[in-house]
C-alpha cells in the first residue's frame, strides 16, 4: 500500500463504531464467517485449512508474526462495511480535509520561483475531489495517480484560492512525504 492508501486506511478505521475482534479465534471465526470457508480464509492468509482450523479450535493460541499481521489486516479490512460506505458517501458531498508535511514544487509564469520546498498544509478539499479519490481507490489506481488528485485540489484551494490568485499556475507536485493524514 501506498502512503495515500495508508491515510484512506486510517480514517476509516477513525470512525469504526466497534472495535474488530482482538484474540486470534475471534479473528478467524469473523473471516470465517465473512469467507464462508476454511479454504478460503486460509488462500488469503497464504496458510493451510488445517492451520486456520486449528486457529478456529484454539489448538494454537499464536500465529506467526507475518501471519498474525495479515489476518489483523484481513480482519480490518472487512470490518464495518457499512459504516465505512456512510462516511465515505458523507465525505463524497461534504468533502475531505488533508494534512500533510510534504515538498511542493509547480509550475507557474516566468519571474517567480518553481523550487519545491516542504509545507506543513491542512486544507478543506471539496466533494469532487474526495469522490475521485475514493473512485481512484477502488479501481486500484496507483498511489502516485492518488498524489495527483491532491495536489490538483491543493492548487485549487490553497494557490489559487478558489481563482482569486496565481492564475498562472499551471502543475503542481506533491513530493518527499513526511506525512499526510485525511479525515472524513
Amino acid at each position: 500500500m501506498g502512503e495515500i492508501d495508508d491515510a484512506i486506511e486510517r480514517a476509516d478505521r477513525e470512525h469504526f463504531t466497534r472495535q474488530p475482534p482482538k484474540t486470534l479465534k475471534g479473528q478467524i471465526g469473523y473471516l470465517l464467517k465473512q469467507m464462508g470457508s476454511a479454504k478460503a480464509v486460509a488462500a488469503e492468509l497464504g496458510v493451510t485449512a488445517d492451520s486456520v482450523n486449528r486457529y478456529r479450535r484454539g489448538a494454537r493460541k499464536h500465529a506467526r508474526a507475518d501471519v498474525a499481521s495479515k489476518i489483523d489486516d484481513a480482519v480490518r479490512a472487512r470490518w464495518q462495511p457499512q459504516v465505512r460506505k456512510r462516511r465515505r458517501q458523507q465525505a463524497a458531498t461534504t468533502g475531505i480535509t488533508v494534512e500533510t508535511r510534504a515538498r511542493f514544487g509547480y509550475t507557474s509564469s516566468a519571474g517567480s520561483t518553481d523550487d519545491g520546498r516542504f509545507r506543513r498544509l491542512t486544507v478543506k478539499l471539496p466533494a469532487t475531489y474526495a469522490q475521485r479519490l475514493f473512485d481512484a481507490r477502488d479501481t486500484g489506481q496507483s498511489d502516485q495517480e492518488m498524489r495527483e488528485i491532491i495536489a490538483e485540489g491543493f492548487k485549487e484551494v490553497y494557490f489559487q484560492d478558489g481563482g482569486g490568485r496565481a492564475m498562472g499556475l499551471s502543475d503542481v507536485e506533491i513530493n518527499d512525504i513526511d506525512y499526510l493524514d485525511l479525515e472524513y
